[in-house]
């Protein structure tokens, strides 16, 4: 965890110096979204309903998952979803993200969409541009979802889905940057459905329970090779992690029963070889997130845990009835 995200964890004398900084973000943040809400900055309304999965904290809470979640959700109850998304460490590059995409050119997060969402994926900075050129490629997607891009207003949304990491919550509870928050707690009473990663006991806000469930380990080197992960209680990992929070991949491990040593990086770390030099020819094992940036200097001995978001029923009958409605006007 980088300093900065550990200050953000409570109220310090650094926090609070830079509280009048937020106090200026934060009159910001709210004249931002006035100015979209009264119509003088525009909105793009697009043809079919508009789905945002997002936070409002800085550093990962879940959303890719959610987002993987939502397309089977659809797909399996007879809609063609797309999906957009900024592609953070790729080229900037509005472009269709495939299977074999380049990480280098799309970001790790889109290439895992690419090759797990049952839709068609599209990332570039403009999330409205993004967005059109999916639907111009793919005119039969009749719903979109939108990878993050709470904040992103000049797209015109539907249905807003805010992700909060169960176990940090939102930190010192101050914004930036004093403290993780992009925009005031009170945002989520707007949006249409709260999802939470994990137990807390902090949330007071209604909420949809979400588990990320993970058993079968895939070999980096051959695919088509998998294991469960119970398999490496005996052996020396070294658990690595470029992910918003990687504390939460290594405590998953320790729930398997694994005895690892962490490997901590900054999210969306571009992976080199001499990065995980360290490992020699102890056990690596790394998150689909990372494997993506990693699997083209695999070695034998590294493994990645693929997870699945489990969410509560509740939430599909939501989104159906919302899309559903959506479909009709």
């Amino acid at each position: 965890m980088l300093r900065i995200e550990r200050q953000w964890a409570r109220r310090t004398p650094l926090t609070l110096a830079l509280a009048p900084l937020s106090i200026v973000f934060c009159i910001a943040v709210a004249a931002r979204r006035s100015l979209y809400r009264v119509g003088v900055l525009k909105q793009a309304r697009l043809a079919v309903p508009v789905i945002v999965a997002g936070n409002i904290c800085v550093g990962g809470t879940g959303k890719t998952p959610v987002v993987l979640w939502l397309a089977e959700f659809l797909a399996r109850n007879g809609f063609r979803p797309g999906i957009i998304t900024r592609g953070y460490g790729g080229d900037g590059t509005l472009r269709a993200v495939t299977p074999d995409s380049l990480p280098s050119q799309v970001g790790d997060e889109p290439l895992l969409l690419a090759r797990r969402a049952p839709a068609p994926v599209f990332c570039g900075p403009s999330r409205v541009h993004t967005a059109q050129a999916l639907l111009a490629t793919h005119p039969q997607c009749d719903v979109l979802i939108s990878d993050d891009g709470l904040q992103h207003y000049a797209l015109a949304r539907d249905i807003e889905i805010a992700v909060v990491d169960g176990a940090r919550g939102f930190g010192n509870g101050l914004p930036l940057p004093a403290g993780p928050l992009r925009e005031p707690i009170s945002r989520l009473n707007s949006v249409d459905a709260i999802v939470c990663n994990g137990p807390t006991s902090t949330l007071q806000f209604p909420h949809y329970k979400m588990v990320l469930a993970g058993e079968q380990c895939v070999n980096l080197l051959n695919p088509w090779q998998n294991c469960p992960v119970s398999q490496f209680k005996d052996a020396a990992v070294r658990a690595v992690a470029a992910t918003g929070n990687p504390s939460r991949f290594f405590a998953q491990l320790r729930e398997h029963g694994l005895t690892i040593t962490e490997h901590p990086y900054p999210d969306h770390h571009p992976f080199r070889p001499q990065d995980l030099a360290f490992a020699g020819e102890d056990m690596v094992l790394m998150t689909e997130k990372d494997a993506v940036k990693c699997a083209a200097f695999a070695k034998r001995n590294w493994w990645y845990l693929p997870v699945t978001a489990q969410i509560e029923a509740a939430l599909g009958e939501l989104i159906l009835a919302k899309v559903r409605a959506l479909n009709g006007r």
